[in-house]
């Protein structure tokens, strides 16, 4: 996994949903989002994969990047950087490489947690994603020392305004 040493806590942050919301209307883009056609090395699809992004989000995130340090947390993996990071305005991020993907996970928790709190390290860390449950929040709540913020995203409207006034309030109280 690709890590670096920082006093800021992580912000941990999946593509396809809080970046992505890939479950709008298939025919309505949302507000504010424009359309990209993008062929990362996993898309075999004849068709290019389609992806909503909001400009709006990276100058969100860049603001969030004076409190935390950005990571990406998808299964994008280091293309994110390629692919999404450009279009945002953001720079290249360090992202973890998960060690097996869409796998077995502890306790009914999603795939990903068991290798959140193993990137981690003890650190203090927000994760948005869409894919977070109530089992994810206990396994964290058991198994992590330090503080955690989870931030469910519903994947048919991406990250919304009360989602980074959320990180910003977490980050400021720790």
């Amino acid at each position: 996994m690709t890590k670096s040493a920082s006093a800021k806590p992580l912000l941990l942050i999946d593509v396809d949903g809080p970046l992505n919301p890939y479950a709008a209307q298939a025919q309505r883009r949302p507000e504010g989002y424009t359309t990209h056609r993008m062929r990362p090395s996993g898309w075999f699809e004849t068709k290019p994969l389609r992806v909503w992004l909001n400009p709006g989000h990276g100058a969100e995130l860049r603001t969030l990047a004076e409190r935390y340090e950005l990571v990406w947390a998808t299964t994008w993996k280091g293309e994110a950087n390629d692919w999404i990071a450009p279009h945002l305005g953001l720079p290249e991020l360090p992202f973890i490489d998960w060690p097996k993907m869409h796998g077995a996970a502890p306790r009914g928790t999603f795939w990903k947690t068991q290798y959140i709190l193993e990137y981690a390290a003890g650190r203090p860390f927000a994760w948005v994603d869409d894919d977070i449950t109530s089992y994810d929040h206990e396994y964290v709540e058991q198994n992590h020392l330090a503080a955690a913020l989870l931030l469910h995203i519903d994947p048919r409207f991406g990250l919304l305004r009360p989602d980074f006034d959320a990180l910003a309030d977490w980050a400021a109280a720790l």
